[in-house]
């Protein structure tokens, strides 16, 4: 039985100064907004203000995931804490569409009690809100490409972005046409945009919870490349799972005859699965026909 360990894949790549530097510019932008959402009277600065705040408990749920998979292993969680990370993109994902379902439903509302707005302030606000939601989101861009939980705090920011943008150009078509209902109708077409663009991140973090294959790792592939191995006769008990949102997983079984007599072939698979698999544990476990493992292909000398 041979395991494959690679210690730089424990640790997740660090966006600590992302992180703090983006809680910092949001938690700000949160309270200018609710101040002058609070001075204009503007129900849309005061409820932006609030989905901007949730937004940062989500970044705050994504660094402490992060923090939480740098935990060392011990008996009783022997590994480690990494799957909070996987929780962390769950529950980011769980939130916008949280968020934008109430977005969506409170502009229903609006449309049909369509109230004026003071435009220049919300233009101005709004613009605020697009440099540093945009800004925060280019801060995990990066990692999002590679790591779910990042892609969740990035989605947050870019939907942020996007609802602020959308919030000038109502502000602005309002100043110059006067039509109350635009306000609504922008927020529900963003609010849906963004609904379709989280679905994804819901759908792969569910499927990570309940040990799906991740979609980056192509199975199939995987047991013919186990197959296809000199001396194997079968490959059975072939599991492939996340224990984060950036470290793989396998565990298999392989008939094989003749037993090797040392662990060369073990290494050399281990080394290709995770150079063109990308899976970073792997533990292989060698069977004769007769059930003998790896353990047992040198039987113990006789007694003299």
């Amino acid at each position: 039985m041979a395991h494959s360990h690679d210690p730089h894949q424990h640790a997740p790549q660090r966006f600590d100064r992302a992180f703090a530097l983006g809680i910092g510019l949001n938690l700000t932008y949160v309270l200018i907004e609710a101040f002058y959402g609070w001075q204009v009277n503007s129900l849309a600065l005061l409820a932006d203000a609030g989905h901007n705040l949730g937004d940062v408990g989500g970044l705050v749920l994504a660094w402490v995931a992060i923090a939480a998979a740098r935990l060392r292993s011990n008996d009783r969680h022997t590994y480690g804490w990494r799957r909070a990370s996987i929780l962390a993109s769950f529950a980011n994902a769980l939130l916008l569409l949280v968020a934008m379902g109430s977005l969506g439903w409170e502009s229903l509302q609006r449309l049909q009690q369509p109230e004026p707005i003071a435009g220049v302030t919300v233009m101005v606000v709004a613009s605020i809100g697009v440099l540093i939601n945009a800004f925060t989101a280019w801060l995990f861009i990066s990692g999002s490409k590679d790591d779910l939980n990042l892609r969740g705090a990035f989605m947050h920011m870019a939907a942020d972005a996007l609802v602020s943008i959308g919030v000038v150009l109502a502000g602005a078509l309002y100043l110059w046409q006067g039509w109350l209902w635009l306000d609504p109708v922008v927020s529900l077409i963003i609010a849906a945009v963004i609904v379709i663009g989280t679905w994804s991140l819901f759908r792969q973090s569910l499927h990570l919870l309940f040990d799906g294959v991740p979609e980056q790792v192509d199975l199939a592939a995987v047991r013919q490349y186990l197959q296809g191995l000199p001396g194997v006769k079968d490959v059975h008990d072939l599991h492939v799972w996340a224990m984060s949102t950036n470290e793989v997983a396998l565990t298999a079984h392989m008939l094989i005859e003749p037993l090797p007599a040392d662990d060369r072939l073990l290494h050399e698979v281990t080394l290709e699965l995770h150079e063109h698999f990308a899976i970073a544990h792997s533990t292989l476990q060698l069977e004769a026909e007769h059930g003998c493992q790896l353990s047992c292909a040198r039987p113990p000398a006789s007694p003299k």
